[in-house]
């Protein structure tokens, strides 16, 4: 398949946070981009870049040859691919769909399936890096599908990300996305004690930081947030209310696998209590506010 810019229409549901830098970056390298968000308004930055607004997901879904959806939940996936005026219903044979949401392993192969049974290619391609990393297009993509259609869809990906792999068959990039929110939310728990010790010693925490992160205890969430924490901006990357979502998603396929996740069910039970305190729209490093 050729996704060569001057024949390729991309479609883009969900112009959020990440959302609009990801179609942004898709325009610059060349391709025409129609986008769709709930909300209107939301998509009023990217279309003054460009993008061609489109009213309804059937029409995007009609128009476009590769269509990417970033959106919040599993419950807003499943519509937009599966229900009545849905992607799926809508798009001609042979279009690319790529889910870069992080969603359900299993709705994932559920859409793959009945994607296939309407000759369309689905690819499930959840990212991590946050607001960061889309803006700067360096975003980490785990995918799941056909070695095939991965391929026919890698210069769309490199756009957008740096380090993009096959993780296997349907749903497999969105177990690998479980791998990764289990690992950030164990580490941010750390993350947020380590500098709330640093400010109870006494300790400057800007010079401690310029220490212990470029040692052992150095890492992305650390080096990115932790600058962040210390300034007091809890402004989202990504959502607390999205990433509560996220460890959901993976205690349910850990348990289905028979899996004990005791350091992923703190840090779940941490980020609802910050959420029920009214912090579910501040960015996850406002866990912090739990230990100061």
């Amino acid at each position: 398949m050729d996704i060569a810019p001057q024949r390729t229409i991309i479609g883009f549901i969900g112009t959020g946070v990440m959302g609009s830098s990801m179609a942004g970056h898709i325009i610059d390298a060349g391709y025409q981009v129609h986008v769709y968000n709930r909300t209107r308004s939301k998509a009023d930055s990217i279309c003054d870049r460009g993008a061609v607004w489109e009213e309804t997901i059937a029409s995007l879904a009609s128009k476009c040859h590769l269509i990417i959806t970033m959106v919040g939940f599993p419950a807003d996936v499943e519509s937009i691919y599966l229900q009545q005026g849905g992607i799926i219903e809508n798009a001609a044979h042979g279009t690319i769909l790529v889910d870069m949401t992080t969603s359900s392993p299993a709705l994932a192969v559920k859409i793959y399936e009945y994607a296939a049974r309407h000759s369309l290619h689905a690819l499930d391609a959840p990212v991590s890096g946050g607001d960061i990393g889309a803006r700067n297009a360096t975003l980490s993509i785990m995918v799941g599908g056909d070695r095939n259609i991965f391929e026919a869809a890698m210069p769309v990906f490199e756009v957008m990300g740096k380090n993009i792999w096959l993780q296997g068959g349907a749903g497999c990039g969105q177990h690998t996305k479980m791998a990764n929110q289990i690992a950030i939310a164990a580490g941010m728990i750390g993350v947020c004690e380590s500098l709330a010790y640093t400010v109870k010693s006494g300790l400057d925490p800007e010079t401690v930081l310029k220490s212990i992160g470029s040692g052992a205890a150095g890492s992305w969430t650390l080096n990115n947030l932790g600058p962040r924490i210390i300034k007091g901006d809890f402004a989202p990357g990504f959502y607390v209310k999205h990433f509560i979502k996220d460890m959901g998603i993976a205690i349910e396929s850990a348990k289905e696998m028979g899996l004990d996740t005791p350091g992923l069910a703190l840090a779940k039970s941490l980020y609802d209590k910050l959420a029920k305190n009214g912090f579910e729209y501040d960015g996850t490093q406002a866990l912090y506010r739990s230990f100061m």
